[in-house]
């Protein structure tokens, strides 16, 4: 929570030969001798890129294996399957959609979660900036909406939610700017887009003169934009946290059912880019070169205890429950939909297709649920500062915790970062299991706890950044920080269960049944986006940085 002041595949070792033939998935093949070209031949004129939020490695193989049949089936025997993907850490939606596209990791690109805290920014709705106080929330979140209790972030379509596809390409222009923080150098306020350090394969790819579009759960998904604010063309970010028409459980969020209808508005939108149009089907603009979609209906379903008369999460370790398999079925259905739709267009053979995920969801055992109510444990760690330092404020600028710990100071200081380490891990107490029945815990829930220049190495990041926590926590396998009983999962964290994701690159460009079994990182996606399309990955800001190279079966 958010504190605020298996088919049959070739290895990858037999597939060398394979991967030679057909010159990879992206380059012909040359003499060694031979100069490599910085922009080889494009392998695919589209490339369409999905996000299955939640959804693990092990989630996919599950399913293909008992689902022979099936679009995730045919899409993973028609490329080549990554066994050991790791997506970011923290392992939050943003981070993990920004190192996508953009090659790369929350220490390059800045972005570390959906709702941070930056100490050199000034608070939202700042108007004099002369010696005001540095120090603010960054929220990503449906908060910056017009109107967040609307589908549409306050666009004011009438009709909703049947309208929603008439929803603006552009919703850069519905997050309130009072909202966002402000840079003391301007005294104007900082949008998603421009609080990026980096830029994105949207950004790249407009740039080369081919068209963009994507389809996310908020308008403040303006980030992936890059800095230049215009990176994607057609941005439809029907806003997920609103009230959910037609259900009374509260947001599409809070009802599986809810989820899918909401995903299914996303999923006609890319149908009709596929067809050649704007997200709306209002004007032909052809098919993107890049787009695509996040689907949220499995995330919801592995973290609700229930909904729609069907067990949430998992049965047993890894092996998903009712709900969660109904919605495997459903992306299946629609990635099926999507597979056919390329098929009648005539363009499958010039498309290649990544599916992967932001992030996975722990624990994947429910039996090893612990939640933990991190109200007290931030509250007794502000008073126990006060009395320490008679006068002193708050220590806590600010935290996130849902599966891993976040913590921003209002004291940087060696001897603050300490002292917020040392409480935390003499911390105990009790918290709840699956069952709701009581669970002791120590250390706060916590395996480790970086601190101070610590947390900054942790994330590769320079010491004193303004921008990274203090204080990072790993929790002990199964915690989830909440205060109630609503939840029996959350991401965020550095276990196996929220890192691991699949990712599968298929369709032009891609040798087919190749399995690579060897460690890759979801960031290789955004470089491996470029190549495929014949553009050069040294574009990218963070490649150039990190050296993110492009997926190894390339």
């Amino acid at each position: 929570m958010s504190r605020r002041p298996a088919h049959p595949a070739r290895s990858v070792t037999a597939a060398a030969a394979a991967l030679a033939a057909v010159g990879a998935l992206t380059a012909v093949a040359a003499p060694a001798s031979a100069h490599v070209p910085a922009h080889p031949s494009p392998a695919a004129r589209h490339v369409l890129l999905l996000s299955v939020d939640g959804l693990h490695q092990s989630d996919l193989a599950w399913y293909v294996a008992r689902h022979p049949r099936s679009a995730l089936a045919a899409l993973t025997a028609g490329g080549v399957e990554y066994t050991h993907a790791a997506t970011t850490n923290p392992s939050d939606s943003f981070p993990g959609m920004v190192g996508q596209v953009t090659g790369g990791d929350p220490g390059t690109t800045g972005v570390y979660y959906d709702d941070t805290y930056d100490s050199a920014l000034l608070p939202a709705g700042t108007t004099h900036c002369t010696g005001a106080k540095p120090g603010a929330e960054v929220d990503l979140t449906e908060d910056l909406d017009e109107n967040k209790d609307s589908l549409d972030a306050g666009q004011g379509l009438s009709g909703l939610p049947g309208s929603i596809l008439r929803m603006t390409g552009d919703p850069t222009g519905l997050i309130d700017p009072s909202r966002l923080p402000v840079d003391p150098k301007t005294c104007r306020a900082v949008y998603p887009h421009s609080y990026l350090r980096v830029n994105t394969v949207f950004d790249v790819v407009r740039t080369a003169g081919l068209r963009t579009a994507w389809s996310d759960k908020h308008a403040a998904y303006d980030i992936l934009n890059g800095p230049s604010g215009k990176g994607v063309q057609d941005l439809f970010a029907p806003e997920i946290n609103s009230k959910a028409v037609g259900y009374d459980a509260g947001d599409w969020t809070k009802d599986n059912a809810a989820t899918e209808q909401y995903d299914g508005y996303k999923v006609r939108a890319v149908l009709n880019e596929i067809d050649g149009y704007d997200h709306g089907r209002t004007r032909e603009v052809g098919t993107p070169a890049v787009f695509g979609m996040n689907f949220q209906s499995v995330s919801t379903a592995q973290k609700l205890p229930a909904s729609d008369g069907m067990t949430g999460g998992y049965r047993a370790k890894g092996v998903p429950g009712p709900l969660l398999e109904k919605n495997l079925d459903f992306v299946d259905q629609q990635i099926g939909a999507f597979l056919t739709e390329l098929r009648a267009r005539h363009l499958a053979d010039d498309t290649t297709v990544i599916l992967s995920a932001k992030h996975g969801q722990s624990p994947t055992d429910p039996r090893a649920l612990t939640r933990i109510d991190d109200g007290p444990l931030l509250d007794g760690l502000n008073a126990a500062w006060k009395s320490a330092h008679p006068g002193s404020g708050d220590l806590v600028a600010h935290a996130v915790d849902d599966d891993a710990m976040l913590i921003w100071l209002t004291d940087r200081s060696r001897a603050a970062t300490d002292f917020a380490k040392a409480y935390l891990l003499a911390r105990s107490g009790t918290g709840n299991d699956i069952d709701g029945n009581a669970r002791p815990f120590t250390a706060s829930g916590l395996k480790s706890l970086y601190a101070g220049a610590g947390a900054a190495r942790y994330f590769h990041a320079r010491p004193g950044d303004s921008r990274v926590p203090d204080l990072v926590g790993v929790t002990q396998y199964g915690v989830v920080y909440t205060g109630g009983k609503g939840k029996i999962a959350e991401h965020g964290g550095a276990h196996a269960d929220d890192l691991d994701v699949p990712l599968v690159v298929s369709g032009a460009g891609a040798p087919r049944g190749v399995r690579v079994d060897g460690p890759v990182h979801t960031t290789q996606i955004a470089p491996t986006i470029l190549r495929l399309l014949g553009l050069d990955p040294q574009d990218l800001d963070a490649v150039r940085i990190e050296h993110t190279s492009a997926l190894p079966a390339h």
